[in-house]
């Protein structure tokens, strides 16, 4: 028997009404979005492999100590290694090739005795403990082949509670994550772009507040209660207060022009090309071109390097590093302003008072 409404017409098949809504649900909006989340899939999945999958040294900044006679010879041998693995130059004496490995002009030297038949390697571990032990494997090949031996000195030696010297990486990585994550919230409670310039600046204002506490935790967490990364407590906190903020403010600025679709952008930025390129797994001269060259103008890289420095290297080498990130931080902030004044301005005038 055939069941029928009160009216006597009979009910539209289940089928119908499950097509019909999926057809509301699958709208031009939600398709692109889906279409947009399969692209930084597969763009994670590239980059990472892409950056990781094969690390070779590539000209690495190196240091070559000997007398004027044999400096020559050993820069010329090193300069004929495969694969360009090397960037070598000849340094002065000891205490200057030292010197510039603290700065981080160099990443090794090799100290050339004539009269002996073992010659010294510096190197620095704190910078990257694979980088570390790759020039100490490439010289010990080389020198052999010269019926010679290498002893390895590690200048800034990483803290043994720093595997592989990765701390400073994931400490960095954290406070990316809380920076784009803050300003997605923000964006998902309250709606992407803020109503105005003066809800756009409580945002940026909630954005310090998150990173001046998250920075001082970070920093905390690795330091005093884990013991991971010497160094600066105060000194790390500030750095992370400044990661977290430009992250947070680029993410804002990135929702005030393109909505929704701006998280998708930092995550591009931050998470697919800035994490694999920042130094941290493997240190920039064992990546390809590519990631060894926006590494440094990206928030992980740039934060990356700064934790290093702050840890293991007495700060040396951070100004280029902390103006990337300023840059960030300003851009952000100016973006995030400019867009929340000009939405104003094609609406006509400020909307009703509503959540930041």
């Amino acid at each position: 028997m055939t069941q029928t409404t009160g009216a006597g017409v009979p009910p539209a098949p289940r089928s119908s009404s499950f097509l019909s809504e999926v057809k509301d649900a699958v709208t031009p909006r939600a398709t692109l979005l889906v279409i947009g989340v399969i692209a930084l899939q597969l763009l994670f999945i590239a980059s990472y492999v892409g950056a990781l999958h094969d690390p070779k040294p590539r000209d690495v900044p190196f240091g070559v100590v000997a007398p004027p006679a044999a400096s020559q010879q050993a820069v010329a041998r090193l300069q004929r290694l495969p694969g360009s693995p090397l960037d070598p130059r000849a340094v002065a004496d000891e205490a200057t090739a030292r010197k510039k490995i603290m700065n981080r002009d160099l990443d090794g030297a090799l100290i050339v005795h004539p009269a002996r038949t073992t010659d010294t390697l510096l190197v620095a571990s704190g910078g990257g403990t694979v980088l570390a032990t790759t020039l100490q494997k490439y010289l010990t090949v080389l020198e052999a082949s010269q019926q010679r031996t290498v002893r390895t000195v590690d200048v800034a030696p990483a803290s043994s509670q720093d595997f592989d010297g990765l701390t400073s990486f994931y400490l960095v990585v954290g406070w990316c994550v809380g920076g784009y994550l803050c300003a997605s919230i923000l964006a998902i409670s309250t709606g992407a772009r803020p109503a105005d310039a003066s809800r756009a600046a409580i945002r940026l204002a909630v954005m310090v507040l998150v990173s001046v506490v998250g920075g001082l935790g970070g920093a905390v967490i690795v330091g005093p209660i884990l013991g991971a990364l010497p160094g600066s407590v105060a000194a790390l906190w500030g750095l992370g207060a400044l990661v977290t903020f430009a992250v947070g403010a680029a993410t804002l600025a990135l929702q005030g022009v393109f909505g929704i679709v701006g998280i998708g952008l930092a995550i591009l930025l931050v998470v697919i090309a800035g994490n694999p390129s920042a130094g941290g797994a493997f240190p920039l001269p064992m990546l390809p071109p590519f990631w060894k060259a926006i590494g440094p103008a990206l928030p992980p890289g740039a934060g990356t390097w700064v934790a290093r420095s702050i840890a293991y290297f007495d700060g040396n080498d951070t100004t280029a590093a902390l103006l990337v990130l300023s840059a960030w931080a300003a851009a952000g902030i100016v973006i995030t302003l400019v867009a929340a004044v000009l939405r104003t301005r094609r609406r006509g005038g400020p909307r009703p008072a509503q959540a930041p």
